[in-house]
């Protein structure tokens, strides 16, 4: 099978005290649903950034389908974001001013596609979000599960190799929890997308394909 991330002796530290993750190596296959495991501090939201571009590490290597990342090109990260990471928060990350059809096209307009495409593209991922019938509805007139199906749809719209997830359940009740991690275990058997799922639920990890499990900054399984 293809891999799609490799992190080789990867380090993070943000001064001489403090280590965020050392010597760090895995290898996630594409198509791929993993959980990355651990406690509050352990380093999960510190890989996960970094993996996505949005951080830079102090030492190692990251290669995303392939190609090794220059931490120091800033264009080629805003490329990387763009065309091959799709990112799902705790927190929704809606924008409260636009409409669910609105902020999963969102990302788009960066990427210049024209307004046609962007509108159907997102009407398309409403549809297997499973909220067809809540295009024109705002942040605020949706329920908390509602809004993470809209962060799904919209980690979806580049259509991303990778998706990156920083505990996208841990603001939800058991029941909308297990009705997103479907939807994304869905995603990601249907269109063969690879995710990686911070959090620090066991019970989440052991319904992944297999879990990696980091402890003060290190991979212990």
């Amino acid at each position: 099978m293809e891999t799609i991330i490799e992190t080789k002796h990867l380090g993070k530290a943000y001064n001489d005290r403090v280590t965020a993750l050392a010597d760090v190596n895995f290898v996630i296959r594409k198509g791929e649903f993993v959980a990355l495991l651990g406690r509050s501090g352990s380093g999960k939201s510190t890989l996960l950034h970094i993996l996505g571009g949005l951080d830079a590490p102090t030492s190692g290597e990251v290669w995303i389908n392939g190609k090794s990342i220059d931490f120091s090109d800033r264009k080629a990260l805003i490329a990387l974001r763009r065309e091959s990471i799709g990112f799902i928060f705790q927190s929704f990350n809606l924008i409260p001013a636009l409409t669910a059809r609105e902020n999963i096209e969102y990302p788009l307009l960066f990427n210049y596609h024209d307004r046609v495409a962007r509108r159907e593209r997102a009407t398309d991922l409403l549809s297997l979000v499973g909220l067809g019938d809540r295009a024109h509805h705002y942040p605020r007139e949706m329920s908390g599960g509602e809004q993470q199906r809209v962060a799904i749809a919209r980690a979806l719209i580049g259509d991303p190799l990778i998706v990156l997830a920083d505990e996208p359940t841990g603001n939800l009740d058991s029941k909308t929890r297990d009705e997103i991690f479907s939807l994304m275990r869905q995603v990601n058997q249907e269109q063969e997308t690879t995710f990686l799922i911070v959090t620090h639920e066991r019970e989440l990890g052991r319904r992944a394909d297999r879990a990696i499990e980091l402890l003060d900054g290190r991979v212990v399984s």
